[in-house]
């Protein structure tokens, strides 16, 4: 595992949310994050799709993970603004989100991020949602 890998990872165990949607990080790569999230009756909305709260968290999180790794030296991440579109119903057995950075400069990241879901454990999903994502570099507190 490589400084940045390791860096996210540990950020990502710290995070209560994450934890408790049961998300997991599946993949970290130059500009490229992917979380995983299982299905879950307890985060759920009245239809029984899974609540749009939980699918923007994960994909947010993606997208600030993928700005993260183009991150200046000494600097974290924080969104500053997205829109998401939810193209069809939550419903799956698990969800992949993907962030991707499309372009980063030395103050922001401009990140993509894309949510699939998944009937079983086989190849085949739809995508559900889509994100444009900006986030900022912030100066780590040391």
């Amino acid at each position: 595992m490589n400084s940045i890998e390791q860096r996210i990872s540990e950020s990502f165990a710290a995070q209560g949310l994450m934890s408790t949607l049961g998300a997991e990080l599946a993949l970290v790569a130059d500009g490229e994050v992917h979380i995983t999230m299982p299905f879950s009756r307890a985060l759920s909305q009245q239809h029984g799709y899974i609540h749009a709260g939980a699918i923007t968290s994960i994909v947010d999180s993606a997208c600030g993970y993928a700005g993260l790794t183009k991150a200046p030296q000494d600097h974290e991440i924080v969104s500053a603004e997205f829109k998401i579109n939810f193209l069809r119903p939550a419903l799956g057995q698990r969800f992949l989100a993907i962030g991707r950075v499309e372009n980063a400069g030395r103050s922001l990241a401009v990140c993509t991020g894309e949510v699939r879901a998944f009937a079983d454990e086989g190849p085949d999903y739809k995508v559900i949602a889509l994100m444009q994502a900006t986030m900022v570099f912030v100066a780590a507190n040391k």
